[in-house]
Order: structure tokens, then C-alpha cells, then sequence
């Protein structure tokens, strides 16, 4: 008799018990969640003290030389940890079956490698997601409430929501880009290596602004869609040679994860364990 072929939902809950049955996990993205809103908070709270001691800004004064409140609710060291956590997190679910010898035994229990593949993406992007929107909600909320006396924002003002959004939809698209690196060069140092490189080293490779197509390719990085999505529209800065548009920037975040997506299920089915 021939046994029946998983059922998506029992991927699902195999992936789900996979990725809960580390104790790293837990810790990773706990502390890891506590490290980039503390980071935040600090950077409000310090802000919040430097301008109680300073006089009010003089009128006429350009926009991009007032203080953002925005900004402190989305530093740019604190976003790059959680993108190395949210990457590295993606990247163990995938070699870690590899270097452990897992993936032996789940393959033969589900020959169908894309099942597989897509039933551990659904699971990263959902945990992810649920993260992203934790630690971006709260990084708001707390640091616009440290800077209330200061211009502190709500959720409706012109750029917070977006920001909010497209830091919550940050962590998963690193996970995922995490698998497919880890899908590909299947080694514990050399997978979270790479996924640094691509996150966090990459786009500041491509920032000079000598040569068009160099910061075009600066512009297609994660990274530097982040960096545009969470720019305060009410600050404005000086003129940038090639800027990354509001458009452009939610492509690349919608494009990445396809491609992250695509890349690990053609790795993972074409090359054997």
C-alpha cells in the first residue's frame, strides 16, 4: 500500500516544530528584538534631553536642518542588527538540516523538495512578519512618546505608517534571503558570512555616485530601499544624485523575496543533499 503524500498543512506544522524546537531561536530573536528597540529608545532619549537644553529652532530655517523625530525610531545600526539576526535566522533553517543530516531524513519522508521548500518559507515569512511588526510598532510608539515635547509623531502623520510598514516587512525579507544564501553555500560560517556581505556590505560598496549604474545597483539593495521608505517626507533632504524613489524602493522589496524564494528551491532541488 501506498503511503498518501504530505499535506501542505503538515509541512506547515513540521517546519513550525523545526524552527520552535531550537532554544537559539528563542533567544535570537528575543534578545534580538530587545537589542533594536532599546537601541531606538536610547537614541529618543538622548535626543529628548539634548533638546530640552537647547532653544527653539529660529524661523525659517530649512526643513532638513530641523530634528526628526522619525529617524530616532528607525537608526539605521539598530535595522542592521535585526536585518544580521532575521538573516542568520533563515540561514540555519536551511544548512543547519544539512550540516545536522536532517534534510536526509525529511526528504525522504517528502520527496517533493518545492513542498518542502515553500512550506519552510511560509513558516519563516509568518514568524518574521510577526516580529518585524513587534519590534517596528514598538520602536515607534516608544520613541514618539520620549519625544512628545520634542515634535514626536502619531501613526497618521505624513511617512510613519509607510516607515512602520516597510520595517516590519524588513525581517522577513532578510529571512528569506538567508535561506537562499544558506540553500547555496549550505556551511555554517560561510552562509552567515555571505548573508552579511549581501545585507549589510553591499550596498555600501555601491553608494558612489561617480558612475550612475553603481548607485543604481546601491539602490536594488535591501538596505537602501529601507533607508528610502523610512525617510521623513516632511524633513526632506539636500538633493541626491540617483536617489532611490518611494516606487522603486517597494519594488525592490517586492522583488527580493521572490527571487530570494525562487533561488533556494532551485538550489535545493537540483542539488542533492
Amino acid at each position: 500500500m501506498t503511503a498518501a503524500p504530505a499535506r501542505f498543512r503538515d509541512l506547515i506544522a513540521a517546519e513550525w516544530i523545526k524552527l520552535w524546537s531550537l532554544r537559539s531561536t528563542y533567544w535570537v530573536l528575543g534578545v534580538g528584538a530587545l537589542v533594536v528597540i532599546g537601541i531606538n529608545v536610547n537614541s529618543a532619549q538622548s535626543n529628548a534631553d539634548r533638546l530640552a537644553h537647547l532653544p527653539p529652532p529660529p524661523d525659517g530655517l530649512e526643513p532638513h536642518m530641523r530634528f526628526d523625530p522619525l529617524h530616532t525610531a528607525f537608526v539605521d545600526p539598530a535595522w542592521q542588527i535585526l536585518m544580521v539576526v532575521a538573516g542568520s535566522v533563515g540561514a540555519i533553517a536551511v544548512f543547519g538540516e544539512y550540516t545536522s543530516g536532517l534534510v536526509r531524513t525529511t526528504f525522504t519522508a517528502v520527496p517533493d523538495r518545492r513542498a518542502v521548500v515553500a512550506a519552510k518559507a511560509a513558516v519563516m515569512t509568518a514568524v518574521m512578519l510577526v516580529l518585524g511588526a513587534v519590534v517596528a510598532a514598538v520602536s515607534f510608539g516608544a520613541t514618539q512618546a520620549v519625544l512628545r515635547d520634542h515634535g514626536g509623531l502619531s501613526a497618521g502623520d505624513p511617512g510613519a505608517l509607510r516607515a512602520v510598514v516597510a520595517s516590519a516587512l524588513l525581517a522577513p525579507l532578510c529571512a528569506l534571503v538567508g535561506m537562499a544564501v544558506g540553500a547555496l553555500v549550505r556551511h555554517a560560517t560561510g552562509t552567515v558570512v555571505t548573508t552579511l556581505v549581501t545585507l549589510i556590505l553591499l550596498p555600501a560598496l555601491f553608494q558612489g555616485e561617480t558612475h550612475r549604474w553603481v548607485k543604481e545597483i546601491g539602490n536594488a539593495m535591501p538596505l537602501s530601499a529601507w533607508q528610502a521608505l523610512v525617510e521623513n517626507p516632511a524633513i526632506g533632504f539636500p538633493p541626491d544624485t540617483y536617489p532611490v524613489s518611494v516606487a522603486e524602493a517597494w519594488l525592490v522589496f517586492g522583488a527580493w523575496p521572490l527571487l530570494a524564494v525562487a533561488v533556494t528551491v532551485v538550489a535545493v532541488h537540483r542539488r542533492d543533499v
